[in-house]
């Protein structure tokens, strides 16, 4: 498999673990918090995250400046998943209400609307597969 074949297997795997987890997300801002289904969705909608942005560090960045030939400014936001994650999780868990929902509207917005946003530029694999 040649990296061009690469980065569009990894591409077609982050979108069928990022599209579910859109749409939990967006479903989830919806519904009352605290519930069974609450748990659930946002137990299934964690990993989906994790996995996603695991999956993402993996793609070299295609548009603009990189480190190490590899890492672009997109990386930060797989950074963002992996930190909001976790502290999200812990702060349920310890009963902060607040940090966790602080977290998770970042993660919705950050990791969500903002990196969607950027896979629409031109350049981008996604971009150029919607608008060419």
């Amino acid at each position: 498999m040649n990296l061009n074949n690469s980065y569009e297997f990894l591409s077609f795997v982050h979108l069928s673990t990022i599209g579910p987890a859109f749409i939990i997300a967006t479903y989830m801002m919806l519904i009352k918090k605290g519930t069974a289904q609450h748990k659930f969705l946002g137990r299934i909608y964690m990993v989906l995250m994790l996995f996603t942005a695991m999956v993402t560090l993996f793609m070299s960045a295609q548009v603009g400046p990189t480190l190490f030939d590899h890492f672009g400014f997109i990386h930060l936001l797989s950074v963002l998943v992996l930190y909001s994650v976790p502290s999200a999780y812990f702060a349920i868990k310890a009963g902060d209400v607040k940090k966790h929902k602080l977290n998770m509207i970042g993660l919705y917005i950050g990791g969500m609307v903002v990196a969607g946003g950027f896979t629409l530029v031109p350049g981008r694999f996604l971009g150029d597969l919607i608008f060419t």
